[in-house]
Parts: structure tokens; sequence; C-alpha cells
């Protein structure tokens, strides 16, 4: 008798902790069914699969026939089912992105725990065949939790359905509540948490107000910044929109209803999802159409030529040079920041910047246009500028290993912020130049083509290269080689432990290392 029980024990602590992994890597699947299942397809050894099912096999015999062969089933089983548990405990210790305990998790959790203890007890309880397919299953859902997952994810999807509709209705209440506010959304394939955080210093010289943080541009996040942070006397609520497929950045404008927009870039980004240039157009453009509804005003980038091409004729453009009513002239650019004149529909100012690349100018252009148009005065913006500080992991320099310094861009993960990344890591002369990368993802087809182009970039700056995925970086590896890159001088690590393993046995005080994307668990292969 006490050999079930044992047996149902250790079935639910086993499946309990290799459900931890599976719901971090649905976690960073942003919840999607078909994207953790294309995650499992590349990520599931074939061996631990065949010995998963000979033990289910030998639960159902052994269930079946009885005292003659429960024992020793059983005794393998908890072998078995305490190997893998350790085992999902231990990948989950040594994951880049560990899972957050979000109240959706923890609901999840608990619905399998309970489902994992119902079907023991239950099987203990029973007799016969009840008893033989009750503790099958929970046999089953022990050693793979990736069902348990699929059916904890779709069985509480109406409920999680239920209490998202509910917390964005009274976000809606709350943003209506508060007079006078102002919306700015602000999308793009890149540049947008930048050039959010830019705009939103600029605005706090004239305005009370309030940004989405960090990367909350999903629905339920914009919906938990009004719900958290909103007050009564904001003026000014600055919205980052991020989207991976059509029709995202409409279900974020339907909750804020933006008065302002701000496009900062259409590209090659999520088109796994996306499928087509095309679509991602027509998504970011999504923000000018429920601007437009309310006669409000848009700004883009004139650099893009996407944009350029497509975008109707009363959005306003900004560039990088002069074609434009907001633009830059006289820019000097290099390790320490840089400097150049802000023209703001006719009127000019000086500027200076601590951020590093031109990209920033560009979206310093960008959010200024915005913030001159909404009455805070070209000094005002000049100042604000001056008190920028690098946007956490993204071009942030910093002290590193040995004395060395770090350029971390870990929240990179564009082609062209790739390459200006490289340039600015170019710009430190005199330094033994190195880049930390697994390249780039969520690409489509033009995946392979954008990082061979990153491995040729990297070869003609740096001094050693480590690329992070011993399959992930063929086409990096290839783009160096055919760059002329000294292959002795080239790495191909396993993780980024391993990377910085490498990188600590060479560098110094004359050491500068670019740290390009840092990918969560689910990329690395």
């Amino acid at each position: 008798m006490f050999l079930p029980i044992i047996a149902m024990a250790v079935a639910v602590v086993s499946g309990f902790l290799g459900l931890i992994r599976q719901y971090q890597m649905l976690q960073q699947n942003s919840y999607f069914a078909s994207r953790y299942f294309g995650w499992l397809k590349g990520n599931a050894p074939l061996l631990p699969l065949i010995l998963k099912g000979f033990i289910v096999i030998l639960a159902l015999l052994a269930a079946l026939l009885g005292e003659s062969t429960l024992k020793e089933s059983l005794t393998l089983f908890v072998a078995v089912a305490l190997y893998f548990g350790w085992r999902a405990a231990a990948l989950n210790g040594e994951s880049i992105k560990k899972l957050v305990y979000t109240a959706r998790i923890k609901r999840m959790l608990a619905f399998s725990v309970v489902l994992l203890l119902v079907l023991g007890i239950l099987g203990i309880v029973f007799k016969g065949i009840v008893s033989v397919v009750l503790l099958t299953v929970l046999v089953l859902l022990s050693l793979f939790p990736e069902l348990l997952c699929f059916i904890s994810l779709f069985a509480l999807k109406p409920c999680e359905k239920m209490i998202a509709n509910h917390y964005i209705n009274d976000a809606k209440k709350i943003l209506s509540s508060v007079y006078g506010i102002k919306v700015i959304g602000i999308t793009g394939s890149f540049g947008k948490t930048s050039t959010k955080y830019i705009l939103s210093r600029i605005l706090s010289e004239k305005f009370n107000v309030l940004h989405t943080p960090e990367s909350f541009n999903t629905p339920m996040g914009v919906v938990r910044t009004i719900r958290e942070s909103l007050r009564a006397d904001t003026e000014i609520f600055v919205c980052e929109m991020g989207a991976k497929n059509v029709g995202d950045i409409k279900e974020i404008c339907d909750i804020v209803h933006p008065d302002f927009g701000l496009i900062t870039s259409v590209g090659a980004q999520h088109l796994e999802t996306f499928k087509s240039i095309d679509n991602v157009f027509k998504t970011k453009f999504e923000l000018y159409d429920a601007v437009k509804a309310k006669s409000g005003t848009v700004f883009a980038n004139g650099d893009n030529k996407i944009i350029t091409e497509n975008a109707a004729e009363d959005v306003i453009l900004y560039s990088s040079s002069a074609g434009t009513n907001y633009f830059a002239e006289n820019i000097t650019s290099g390790r320490n920041g840089a400097n150049f004149d802000l023209v703001l529909n006719g009127e000019r100012v000086s500027v200076s910047t601590k951020l590093l690349g031109r990209h920033n100018i560009l979206n310093i252009i960008g959010a200024a246009a915005v913030a001159y148009s909404l009455g805070v005065s070209p000094e005002d913006i000049a100042f604000a500028v001056s008190r920028l500080t690098p946007t956490e992991h993204r071009l942030e320099l910093k002290g590193s290993l040995n004395g060395s310094l770090l350029i971390d861009d870990a929240y990179n993960a564009n082609p062209e912020g790739c390459l200006e990344a490289v340039n600015v890591l170019n710009s430190f002369d005199g330094m033994k130049k190195v880049i930390i990368t697994p390249g780039l993802v969520e690409l489509g087809d033009k995946e392979f083509e954008c990082n061979k182009a990153l491995g040729e970039a990297a070869a003609k700056v740096c001094d050693k290269i480590i690329f992070v995925g011993k399959k992930r970086s063929e086409p990096l590896v290839l783009g160096a080689k055919e760059a002329g890159f000294n292959a002795d001088n080239m790495y191909i690590a396993a993780s980024f432990k391993e990377a910085m393993e490498i990188y600590t046995s060479f560098c110094d005080e004359n050491t500068v290392v670019l740290l390009e994307n840092d990918l969560p668990d689910n990329y690395l292969k």
C-alpha cells in the first residue's frame, strides 16, 4: 500500500518540477500554443521520450496484471520520475531568463497540481479498470509535463479571457476618468523602447508624464500600467505598443485610444509570425488608423524607406538629415555620445547627448518632434536631451571583467540596430574589440541573411569573436569566414555562461566587449 502512495507523491513532485520548465518556455513564447509547440519540436531529445514511453507502458501493464509486476514497475517509475524531476530542476537553475510567477502562472500551477493529486488519490481509492486508467494518466502526465502544460493552458483559457476582459474594462474606466489626458502611442519594428524613454524625459520638462515601464508593450502590460500607476494629475500617457501578429496594435489602441502616434520604423522583425513586411507595415500603421479616428497627429521615421513609400501624405516625417521639417545637421558622434544641431519646424537649437549610436540621434529627433508639437520649447528639449542616460541593456556602457569595458546591447534584436552597435564598438580606437552574440531571431526567410551580415560586420571590426549556440551560429560563422576573419580568434560557446568564461580568459583593461542580443532560453540551441 505504501509503494503506490510513494509513487503518487513522486509523480506529483516530478510533474511539478517538470511543469516549471515547461511554463517557463510557454511564458517566453508569450503563451502562444503554436510557438511553444515549435520550441518543443526543436528541444525534445528522442532517447528520453522513448524511455518515458516505455515507463508508461510498464505502468499500464503493471496495473492490468496486478501484484505480480506492480512493485517492480512502480519502483522503476519512482527512479525514472525522480531523475527527470531532478533534471528539470537543474535546467530551471541554469536558465538565463527565469520563470516569472505571475497570477496566470500561479493559476496554471495550482490547476495542474490539483489535477495530479486528484488522479493519484482516485487511482488509489478506486479499483479495477478505473484505477488502471487514472494511475496510467497520472504516470503519463508526470513524465510528460508538456501534455499537462497544454491541458492547463486550454482548460483555463476561458477563465483567463474573463479575467483579462475585467482588467481591460477597469483600465478603460480609469483612463477615461482622467480629465484632459493625452495619450501618445509609440510603435515600430525597432527603436520604440528607447524613443519612449527619450520622449517621456523631454515631456517631463513641462508635463506630468506616465509611460509604460521596461517592455510593457502588450495589451495586459499596458492595462497593468494604467491600473497601477495612472494618477488623476497625469497629463500625458506615453504608451509603447508591441506586436507580433496583425491586429496586435489595434488591440492596444482600442484600450487607450491614442491622440498622437509615433512610428519609429518598419522592418524585418517577427517575420515568423507576420509572414511579410507588408503585414508588418499594416500592423504598425494600425496606430495611424486609431489616431486619425480622433483627428490626431502621427509622426514617422522619414529615413525608413518602407514608411516613406507607403505612408499617407498627412503623416509628419522626421529624419537624420534635411528634407523634412524635423531633422539634424552638423552631427559629430563617437564613443562619448554626439553633438548636433536640431531643427524643429524651422527653429534651430544645439544639442549634446551621452547616448551612443547614430540611431539614437534619430530617436531623439522623433521624440523632439512630438514634444515640440505639444509646446515644449527647443531650449527645454535641448536641456532634457543633455540629461538622457542610456536605457538599460541598450548600448549601455559599463565596467566589466578584469577592468574591461562592456557595451551592453542585450535587448537589441533587429538587423539595423545590431549593425549600428558594431559601428559603436568600432569607435573605441586603440582598444581590443570583442563581440559576444547569438545573432538574431524571428526574421523568417531573412534570418540567415541578416545573421550572415552581422558576422561579416563583426569580422571587419573585432579582434576576437564569441558566437553563442552551436547551431544558431552557423550563418554568423559563415559571414565572418567569408570576410576573412582569422578562425583562431573565433569561439563557439554553447551558452552565455561559457561565452563569459572564454571572454574572462583573455580580457583586460584595454578590452571592450559588445554583448549583442542576449537571447532567452527558448531560442538557444
